[in-house]
């Protein structure tokens, strides 16, 4: 590690401002890059980011910057902190200012639409660099900020990415830990979206422990179900960037998708919530995107096929109960007991009978 070493972090958000401070506050030259000058000259006059994470002071070596040439040049590590809509429109105006020894980390949890992309997919596809990674978990940014006990993951097949990511980022409340499954790190990442809506809305129409507790599990089997279909590694979500940020953004408020859920089951529109909210949460568009996929995959997804009706075709959130407990009762977990056997099983059951 040089000493030396500079960081960048693209993206101005709650979660990017967290893992400047993080990085500064660990000794490293730490730029910040924000798409309005003005916001980059408050943030280097003030110490604050007046938009996000507001009370959190930051370390005052830390220098924002609206131009991406400034922010880049130079800079050996790079996370990428961008919204899932706007991540590769933001780096390919970033390539002529990239080289291929730089590190590049995303830490956006969810899909480009076109092609059905993960944010590293859009990174090796654009750039071509070997050093890529991900960084994913229970990471709810305000919490961050108050320097609360949190760890996430830096999944990549490159060691460089690991170990480089572990020692930046690493300090007494913000651990790091290593995984190569960058795939299904960031897959749980994005899928976890769409069931803490499905978890927020649960919560506002009074549903129990009970509920909640078979909602989660359920929706860990039908995660690991479709991320394994695209090639990832079931024991991941095992991890922090599974079952660990599933939890997280399923059980709180400070979730934006949680938020969702619950104005759903209070019987808000999604119009009425955006404009409420002022941006639409990650877990929408991820909804959409992955009942589509999973629709041409023939993948079985019972809980995303009834929040996509309540979403996009105006069902009742009570429907999405009704649907989840009327379906099949299947195998608990796929990996151990396929549920082609049991319903085979099944079958044999009523031809028997």
């Amino acid at each position: 590690m040089a000493a030396g070493l500079v960081v960048t972090v693209l993206g101005g958000g709650s979660f990017g401002t967290a893992l400047a401070s993080i990085a500064a506050g660990n000794g490293y030259a730490t730029r910040l890059w924000v798409r309005d000058s003005e916001l980059a000259s408050q943030i280097n006059q003030q110490h604050r980011n007046p938009r996000y994470l507001s009370e959190l002071a930051l370390p005052e070596s830390i220098q924002a910057t609206s131009s991406l040439q400034e922010a880049l040049t130079g800079a050996e590590l790079v996370f990428m902190a961008i919204p899932s809509k706007g991540f590769a429109t933001v780096l390919e105006q970033a390539l002529p200012f990239l080289h291929p020894d730089q590190i590049l980390v995303s830490t956006t949890k969810g899909f480009e639409e076109k092609g059905f992309r993960l944010m590293s997919q859009v990174l090796e596809e654009t750039t071509g660099f070997k050093h890529l990674g991900v960084l994913s978990g229970p990471n709810l940014a305000s919490e961050v900020a108050q320097q609360q006990l949190t760890a996430t993951v830096i999944a990549s097949p490159d060691d460089l990415t690991r170990s480089q990511v572990q020692q930046v980022l690493g300090n007494r409340y913000f651990r790091v830990y290593a995984n190569t499954d960058m795939y299904g790190a960031e897959l749980g990442g994005a899928l976890k979206n769409i069931y803490a809506i499905a978890a927020g809305m649960a919560a506002a129409m009074g549903m129990g422990e009970n509920t909640k507790s078979m909602l989660m599990t359920r929706a860990l089997a039908e995660m690991s179900r479709f991320a394994v279909s695209l090639g990832a590694n079931p024991m991941t979500f095992l991890g922090l960037s599974g079952v660990g940020d599933l939890i997280v953004t399923c059980s709180s408020p400070l979730s934006r998708n949680y938020r969702v859920g619950q104005a759903l089951g209070q019987g808000q529109s999604l119009e009425q919530i955006v404009a409420s909210l002022g941006q639409v949460a990650e877990g929408v568009d991820t909804t959409r995107l992955v009942k589509t996929k999973a629709d041409e995959m023939g993948i079985y997804m019972p809980l995303v096929q009834a929040l996509y009706l309540v979403l996009f075709e105006g069902h009742n959130p009570k429907e999405m109960a009704g649907s989840m407990m009327g379906r099949e009762q299947s195998t608990d977990v796929e990996f151990v007991l396929p549920r082609s056997e049991v319903l085979e099983s099944a079958r044999k059951v009523t031809r028997l009978t």
